[in-house]
C-alpha cells in the first residue's frame, strides 16, 4: 500500500501529530537517563509505546543515534523494528541529499524493504537539485515509501537559500514545491510526495508564490507547540492545505517522560490541539 494512503487512514484513526523522538543529551537528563546507548534504548522504547496508537507516526532523527556509533545505529534499528510492529509509522528525519551513487546508496538504506534501517519515509534535501533526489523518488514510489522534500525550514539561514530566486524571477523553494507537486498528480487520497515547511515561516508561503494548495500530498511541519505556532500560524501558512498537514512536535511532548503514562497523556493531548488547530 503507499505511503500516501497509510498515511491518510493514520491521520484520519489518531489525528495529524507526528512525534519527534530527540534523545538529546539534555533530555536524556532530564529523564534520568544516561547519555549512553542504554539510556537511548530506554528513552526510544517508551516513546515507541507512548504513541503506538495515539500519533499518527514517529521521527526518529538519526544524528542523535549516529553520536553514539554502531551502538547507536543498533538501538535505532531495533526502535524501527518496533514501530513497525505496533503499526506506528516512521518519519526518517536525515535529510539527505546526494548526486548519484551516493543518493542511490542513501535511499537503499533507509526504503529498501528488508533493510535494517527500513523507515516509512525519509526526509531529504533537494539543494543539489530537485533531479538529484530521483533515486530516493525512484525506489520510494517502487515500495510504497514517502519522500519528505524539505522546501521551506524555519531556521534563520534557510531564506538566504530557500528565498532566492532564479532567472526566471520563481523562488527556489517555489520551485522544489512545484516540482514535488507534479508527482502527486491524480493521487488519492494524497501523494506519496511531501514537504517539510515550518509552521513559523509567516508569510514566506504567499510572498514567494509557492502553491502549497496544488501539493497534493503531506506536509510535514514542525514548529507548533513549545516552538510557538498556534492556530493562527498555522492558517497563515497552510491555508486549505491544512488537511494535509503533520504536525510535528518534540519538546513540547517529550518533556513529560519518563513516565509512560503521562508521556502517552501528552502524545494524545498534543494530537487532540493539533487536530482543533488545523480546523481552526
Amino acid at each position: 500500500m503507499r505511503f500516501g494512503v497509510r498515511l491518510a487512514a493514520a491521520m484520519e484513526r489518531h489525528g495529524p501529530l507526528c512525534v519527534g523522538v530527540d534523545p538529546h543529551t539534555a533530555l536524556l537528563t532530564q529523564w534520568g537517563l544516561p547519555d549512553t546507548p542504554d539510556g537511548l534504548a530506554a528513552f526510544s522504547d517508551t516513546v515507541v509505546k507512548a504513541a503506538a496508537g495515539e500519533a499518527a507516526a514517529i521521527k526518529p532523527n538519526i544524528a542523535f543515534y549516529e553520536r553514539h556509533g554502531s551502538a547507536g545505529i543498533a538501538v535505532l534499528e531495533r526502535l524501527l523494528a518496533d514501530a513497525r510492529s505496533a503499526e506506528l509509522l516512521t518519519v526518517m528525519d536525515a535529510k539527505r541529499g546526494d548526486i548519484g551513487s551516493t543518493m542511490a546508496g542513501y535511499a537503499d538504506a533507509f526504503l529498501r524493504p528488508g533493510s535494517s534501517l527500513e523507515s516509512d519515509s525519509l526526509t531529504v534535501s533537494p539543494y543539489l537539485g530537485f533531479g538529484s533526489l530521483q533515486p530516493a523518488l525512484s525506489l520510494a514510489a517502487e515500495h510504497g515509501k514517502g519522500i519528505f522534500v524539505l522546501a521551506l525550514t524555519s531556521n534563520p539561514e534557510g531564506p538566504e537559500v530557500q528565498h532566492a530566486r532564479g532567472a526566471n524571477g520563481e523562488a527556489v523553494a517555489a520551485a522544489m514545491v512545484r516540482q514535488a507537486s507534479a508527482l502527486n498528480d491524480g493521487a488519492e487520497p494524497m501523494g506519496d510526495v511531501g514537504l517539510v515547511v515550518g509552521a513559523t515561516v509567516g508569510s514566506a508561503v504567499s510572498d514567494l508564490g509557492i502553491g502549497l494548495d496544488g501539493l497534493n500530498g503531506p506536509i510535514l511541519a514542525p514548529g507548533a507547540g513549545a516552538q510557538g505556532a498556534g492556530p493562527a500560524e498555522l492558517s497563515q501558512v497552510f491555508g486549505n492545505s491544512k488537511r494535509n498537514v503533520l504536525v510535528n512536535q518534540s519538546r513540547g511532548v517529550l518533556a513529560e517522560g519518563p513516565s509512560l503514562d503521562k508521556l502517552r497523556s501528552a502524545v494524545r493531548e498534543a494530537s487532540d490541539a493539533a487536530q482543533a488547530a488545523l480546523q481552526g
